[in-house]
């Protein structure tokens, strides 16, 4: 088994749309993720698993049914499994998401937006 390092800047590098999470690695029957948001997410929630938003750069806004959080550079959230979200941007951010290898990234609903497979950076 070779252990390698992971750098995040140079990841984030190799792509430039929102809101299509790359895998960037694997943990524990777990994905690390990186994705860039921008704009408005569809509201939606995921039945059987909980996802972590670490705020690589920037800042956004998780909306949830009764508060808003806005969650910072340096800062994360953990969506806990049933809790309606929707992640919100005004500028581009940089996030790390950790979440189980069963988690379809629009949750309970299909939108254009629904990943099948991610791809792996």
């Amino acid at each position: 088994m070779t252990i390698q390092k992971i750098n995040l800047a140079e990841k984030l590098s190799l792509f430039d749309d929102q809101w299509v999470p790359r895998i960037i690695g694997e943990l524990n029957v777990q994905y690390i993720k990186l994705v860039k948001f921008k704009g408005i997410y569809d509201w939606h929630h995921h039945e059987n698993e909980d996802e972590l938003f670490l705020v690589v750069s920037g800042r956004f806004t998780l909306e949830l049914r009764d508060e808003n959080l806005e969650v910072m550079e340096g800062e994360f959230v953990i969506v806990p499994r049933g809790i309606d979200h929707r992640p919100v941007a005004d500028k581009e951010c940089h996030i790390m998401l950790f979440e189980p290898i069963t988690t379809l990234n629009t949750g309970n609903v299909r939108t254009g937006r629904t990943l099948e497979e991610l791809e792996r950076i």
